[in-house]
């Protein structure tokens, strides 16, 4: 008989959605201008020998991610990078794997590493308990090859090992789902393990050290902000490098995105831990936590930044389409993080459709709007 708990008993993640989650990412643009305000904070990094250190706290499709070390191959062209990703599910992981061959391609003295560990772990590529230690699965591919359909062969033929490897159970206390077995899968270019010796991970003792952590909307917006902070951010601001730089990106709610909500739940209130409410409580933490090191919160002009909907603007001014409503809805329940007991009860009648229609053709489109705030560790 299955231990599992029924659906009706086993908390809900949002996020675990992956219909909502892969219709958000293809209809609006959230991936290339979140990427684009990471290119802004490329240009006050010093890496230093032997590589380039980057965190991804969560790769999602893979779509920033690809897009940054482009950004960074522009940069910095002759600087050998180590681009660590974390991210819990499979279906992710064969996406982000899908949009590398380019970067090995371009970018030959690059090294990139997945891992399903939780953020206190990863960083370091190193579980915590004994126990979780011993079932490491530490996994390293050298890829063979010159061009990207070389690369991009030999990435696609990892799939099936992939199933293994990334296997998760869900947390009955939280919802989340875990890993059943820490895994850690290491890719490079053969032709160029000479030159990455000194940047590939070892499978013990590996320094964090990071030039640049990425953490875009990294938890459920209803967190509170200690555990927000205690359960992700701090683990992440404690592996950046001196000098080094972590970018928080998260929603909120300040957009017409929210009007649609509101139209059908209005109470709903989601985005309560603003970036200076968490910058106070990270820092703190920081304090008390790592008195010996010095982090500071960065000024942060471009703090504010919008996305919106792919859609034809003739459509919303002349006809609004039910493919488009849906979108619509679809890109605001999903950024509010609403659960599906209340989305499947709210499409039961038309007032959803309504309310989405009412505020595209009201502001001739669909918006939404990002804060980001960043921490930066300062040299001893």
């Amino acid at each position: 008989m299955s231990t599992q708990p029924a659906d009706s008993e086993r908390p809900f993640r949002f996020f675990d959605n992956r219909e909502k989650y892969l219709l958000f990412v293809t209809t609006c643009g959230e991936k290339w201008a979140v990427a684009e305000r990471i290119g802004k904070e490329i240009e006050r990094i010093q890496p230093t020998p032997p590589a380039l250190k980057l965190f991804d706290a969560g790769t999602g499709d893979g779509s920033v991610l690809a897009s940054v070390l482009r950004d960074l191959h522009g940069r910095f062209p002759t600087v050998p990078f180590l681009a660590v990703g974390k991210e819990i599910s499979l279906e992710d992981v064969r996406l982000t794997l899908g949009k590398l061959a380019d970067r090995f391609s371009e970018h030959p003295e690059t090294v990139v590493v997945m891992t399903n560990m939780h953020y206190r772990e990863a960083p370091w590529l190193q579980p915590e308990t004994p126990e979780a230690q011993s079932a490491l699965n530490w996994q390293t591919v050298e890829l063979d090859g010159h061009t990207a359909h070389d690369f991009d062969a030999q990435l696609y033929e990892l799939g099936p090992r992939l199933r293994d490897w990334w296997e998760v159970r869900t947390s009955k206390r939280s919802g989340n789902p875990i890993y059943v077995q820490p895994s850690v899968l290491i890719l490079y270019r053969a032709d160029q393990r000479f030159i990455l010796d000194g940047v590939i991970p070892p499978k013990a003792r590996f320094a964090a050290n990071y030039d640049l952590v990425i953490a875009a909307q990294p938890y459920r917006a209803r967190q509170s902000a200690e555990q927000k902070v205690r359960l992700v951010l701090e683990p992440l601001a404690r592996s950046l490098a001196e000098g080094g730089r972590m970018i928080t990106i998260q929603a909120t709610g300040q957009d017409p995105g929210m009007e649609i909500i509101r139209s059908v739940w209005p109470e709903e209130h989601p985005f309560q831990t603003p970036g200076p409410m968490l910058i106070r409580v990270l820092l703190e933490r920081l304090a008390a936590s790592a008195p010996g090191v010095r982090f500071e919160a960065d000024s942060d002009d471009q703090s504010l930044f919008r996305y919106g909907l792919h859609v034809m603007p003739t459509e919303v001014r002349e006809h609004i389409g039910t493919s488009t409503l849906l979108a619509a809805w679809n890109a605001a329940v999903y950024v509010a993080q609403i659960d599906d007991d209340q989305v499947s009860e709210a499409m039961s009648t038309s007032v959803y459709l309504d309310a989405t229609r009412e505020v595209l053709a009201r502001h001739g489109g669909l918006w939404f709007i990002d804060e980001s705030f960043v921490v930066v560790r300062q040299p001893g």
